[in-house]
C-alpha cells in the first residue's frame, strides 16, 4: 500500500457536512423507501462515509442465516454517542437492501436516505436524528454474492454433510453484511442473536459455545470495543476440541482432531506472548479452521482466529500462523491502525511480535529461519514493484484505491525490519520496555503513523541524537525501498538447501538423505534458490526425486508450480490444475494465475482454469484474479 504521507493527528477521520433531510413514511417498520434527495452528500474519507456527528459505540445484531437464498436478514441496532446538536448519523452500506429504520424502543421512523453508489465503498445511509436520540435500528438483508460472505454448499466442505457460511470483513467489507461505521478508527462493542438451521453451530468474534444448540439460536457478546472489520460470523457442521485451559480449535468433525494436534502449542504461545508484552485481554483464544476457499492464511478475529487449512501441514511446520494471529491480539486488535494508510502499524508490529513468540517457544534458529524466508519474499515483491515505487513505503496513500489490493509483503516485512532495527540499535531490554508500555498506554485505541512516531521519539529516542541518526526513521517510514541499515537475519538450517540448489542447477548433485527430512521452510528455500525456468530434464529429475507435484503442502506446491509455469513443464500441468481447484488462499492462487497470464497461450489456459475453479473461491479471491487477468489481456 501505497503513497506518500499525509500527516494527521485525528483519531476520527471524518468530513462533517450540513444536512437537510426529507420526510419518511411513518409506522413501526413503515419507512420502506428512501426519503427524497437532499443537500447532504457525504464525501468518503479513508474509505468511510461516516462523519463525526454521531459515532456508534455498540451494535446489537439479530440475524437469520438463510442458506437457501444465500443471504442474512434481520436488524442491527446502533447505540450512538452524538456530538452536541447532532442532526444525523451516517452508516456505511454496500449492496444491502434497507427495509426500515427506526429510533429507540418506541419504534419512531425517522427520515433517512441512501446516497449515491461509489465504487468499492457502496452507499452512505443517512439517518436524521431528533434531539436526544441515541439509538437507531436498521432492518435489512444482504444480497446474494455479498463480498464479505461465502456460502458453501455441502459438496464444497470437507465433510460434505452440510452447507457452511463464513465472513471476511477486513478491510472494508463489514458494510456488505452489517450497516455500520466501517472505519478502523471507530471502535464499538457488540452483542448478537444468530439464527441458523437446527443442528448447525454458529460462531462469532465474541463469546462462543462449545457445542450445538438444538434450536439453532445462539447469543454472543463482545465486551471489548473493536473496529467493524473485526466483526466475524461462521456457521455450519462444526465441532470443538480443546488445546488448553484458554484455547481450542473448531473445524469440521472429520478434520477437527487433526487441527487440534497441529495447534497443540497454542497455550505455550499465549504464555510467551504475555511474558513479552503483557496480559492477553480477550478472555479465550480459539481458532476456526475453514474449508480451502478461505482467502487468507488467517484472520485475527478477536477470540476466534479464522484459519486456512493450508497451514495444517501435518508436521506443525506452519504454526507461525498461530503466533501471527495471536500477536494481533495486541498489535491490531488492541492498538489499531486508524486508517488503511497506516496498515503497517498492524502488520509490521504483528510480524515482529510473531517472531519473538516463535523464538520464545521454538528457539532463535526457528525464528531466524522465518525471517530469512520473509526477507526473500520482500525482495521478490521489491523486484515486481520497483525499489522506487511509492507502494514500497510504510506510510502509504490508499485514497481512491481498494486497501485490500495493497496488503502485500511490504507492510509486513519492511515493518518487521524497521522494528528489528530499533531493537538492535537500542537493545532488546529498552525496546521491550517501550513496546509493552506502548500497548498498555494505547489499549483499545486507534493509532496513526504520525502519532506513533511522536510517541516513539518521546518515549524511546528521548532526544538522543545517536539513536535518531542510527535509525533514520523518516527514511524507513516515508521513503521507498529498503534503507541500507536494514538488519540481516541468518539461518544455518537453510545452508544445506541453498548449497544443494546450486549444485542441482549445475547438474552436479543427487538427493542427500537429509533432504527427505527437510522442513517446509527448507523445501521452500531450496525451490526459491533454483533458477525460475529450468530445462525439462532437470524439472523431471526434481519431480522424480522430491515428488513436488504430489505434495499436499500448499507452501511447497506454490513455489514448485511457479517453476512449472516458468519452465512450461507440461507433465506437471495437471497437478497445477488440481492445486488451483482445491486451494483458495489468494496468496498462492493469484500469483500463479498471473504467472500463467504472462504468455498468450498461458492467458488462455488461465482463463479456462479460472472459469472452472471460480465457484470454489471466495469473492475476495475471485475478484482479485479476475482483475489481474483483465489487466493481462488489456496489456497484450
Amino acid at each position: 500500500m501505497f503513497f506518500a504521507p499525509r500527516p494527521s493527528s485525528l483519531i476520527l477521520l471524518f468530513v462533517p457536512a450540513v444536512v437537510t433531510v426529507g420526510t419518511a413514511a411513518s409506522g413501526l417498520w413503515g419507512c420502506t423507501r428512501p426519503s427524497p434527495p437532499d443537500r447532504f452528500t457525504p464525501r468518503a474519507v479513508h474509505h468511510s462515509f461516516a462523519d463525526s456527528s454521531a459515532v456508534v459505540r455498540h451494535v446489537a445484531l439479530d440475524l437469520t442465516v438463510d442458506f437457501s437464498a444465500g443471504v442474512l436478514h434481520g436488524t442491527a441496532t446502533h447505540s450512538l454517542s452524538p456530538a452536541p446538536g447532532a442532526r444525523r448519523v451516517v452508516l456505511d452500506t454496500r449492496d444491502l437492501e434497507i427495509e426500515a429504520v427506526t429510533l429507540g424502543p418506541g419504534g419512531i421512523a425517522p427520515a433517512y436516505r441512501l446516497g449515491d453508489e461509489v465504487a468499492l465503498l457502496g452507499r452512505p445511509l443517512m439517518i436524521e436524528l431528533p434531539p436526544d436520540a441515541d439509538e437507531v435500528t436498521v432492518r435489512y438483508r444482504t444480497r446474494p454474492g455479498a463480498a464479505a460472505l461465502q456460502f458453501l454448499d455441502a459438496a464444497q466442505t470437507v465433510g460434505r454433510t452440510a452447507p457452511l457460511l463464513f465472513t471476511q470483513s477486513q478491510p472494508i467489507l463489514a458494510r456488505t453484511w452489517i450497516p455500520c461505521q466501517d472505519n478502523p478508527s471507530v471502535r464499538m462493542t457488540y452483542e448478537a442473536i444468530i439464527r441458523v438451521p437446527p443442528g448447525m453451530l454458529a460462531l462469532m468474534s465474541a463469546s462462543n459455545p462449545a457445542g450445538v444448540n438444538p434450536d439453532g439460536v445462539y447469543t454472543f457478546t463482545m465486551e471489548q470495543p473493536i473496529p467493524a472489520y473485526l466483526f466475524a460470523l461462521a456457521a455450519g457442521d462444526l465441532a470443538f476440541r480443546t488445546t488448553g485451559p484458554c484455547s481450542g480449535v473448531y473445524a469440521e468433525p472429520s478434520f477437527v482432531d487433526t487441527c487440534a494436534w497441529e495447534f497443540a502449542d497454542t497455550e505455550r504461545m499465549i504464555a510467551a506472548a504475555e511474558k513479552l508484552y503483557g496480559a492477553y485481554r480477550w478472555g479465550r483464544y480459539d481458532l476456526l479452521v475453514l474449508p480451502p476457499s478461505f482467502p487468507y492464511g488467517g484472520m485475527e478475529n478477536p477470540r476466534l482466529t479464522f484459519a486456512s487449512p493450508t497451514v495444517v501441514a501435518g508436521d506443525r511446520s506452519l504454526v507461525a500462523l498461530v503466533a501471527h494471529e495471536l500477536a494481533h491480539s495486541w498489535s491490531g486488535n488492541l492498538v489499531t491502525n486508524a486508517t488503511w494508510d497506516d496498515f503497517w502499524l498492524n502488520e509490521g508490529f504483528t510480524l515482529y511480535f510473531e517472531r519473538r513468540i516463535l523464538e520464545e517457544v521454538y528457539g532463535r534458529e526457528f525464528s531466524e529461519t522465518e525471517a530469512v524466508i520473509g526477507r526473500k519474499e520482500l525482495e521478490r515483491e521489491l523486484m515486481l514493484l520497483g525499489p522506487d515505487s511509492p507502494d514500497t513505503r510504510l506510510k502509504v496513500d490508499t485514497e481512491g484505491r481498494d486497501p485490500d489490493e495493497g496488503s502485500g509483503v511490504i507492510p509486513y516485512e519492511k515493518g518487521y525490519l524497521f522494528l528489528r532495527l530499533i531493537e538492535e540499535t537500542v537493545g532488546r531490554a529498552r525496546w521491550d520496555g517501550y513496546l509493552r508500555s506502548y500497548f498498555d498506554r494505547h489499549a483499545f485505541q486507534s493509532m496513526t503513523t504520525e502519532r506513533f512516531l511522536a510517541d516513539l521519539r518521546a518515549g524511546l529516542v528521548r532526544g538522543e541524537r545517536w539513536i535518531e541518526d542510527s535509525l533514520r526513521i523518516d527514511a524507513w517510514v516515508y521513503g521507498a525501498g529498503i534503507p541500507s541499515n536494514a538488519p540481516v537475519a541468518r539461518s544455518r538450517s537453510l545452508d544445506e538447501p541453498e548449497t544443494l540448489a546450486a549444485s542441482y542447477a549445475l547438474g552436479e548433485s543427487t538427493v542427500r538423505p537429509a533432504a527427505v527430512r527437510w522442513t517446509t521452510q527448507q523445501r521452500v528455500h531450496f525451490l526459491r534458490k533454483l533458477p525460475p525456468a529450468m530445462p525439462a530434464a532437470l524439472m523431471r529429475r526434481l519431480d522424480a526425486e522430491f515428488r513436488f507435484s504430489e505434495s499436499r503442502n500448499a507452501d511447497v506446491g506454490f513455489e514448485w508450480f511457479l517453476h512449472v509455469i516458468a519452465s512450461r513443464y507440461e507433465p506437471a500441468y495437471a497437478a497445477l490444475e488440481s492445486y488451483l481447484s482445491r486451494i483458495g488462499r489468494r496468496k498462492f492462487v493469484k500469483p500463479l494465475y498471473e504467472a500463467l497470464a504472462e504468455t498468450p497461450d498461458g492467458l488462455v489456459r488461465a482463463r479456462d482454469l479460472f472459469s472452472r475453479a471460480r465457484s470454489g473461491y471466495h469473492p475476495v479471491t475471485a475478484e482479485s484474479i479476475e482483475a489481474s487477468l483483465h489487466r493481462a489481456a488489456a496489456g497484450r
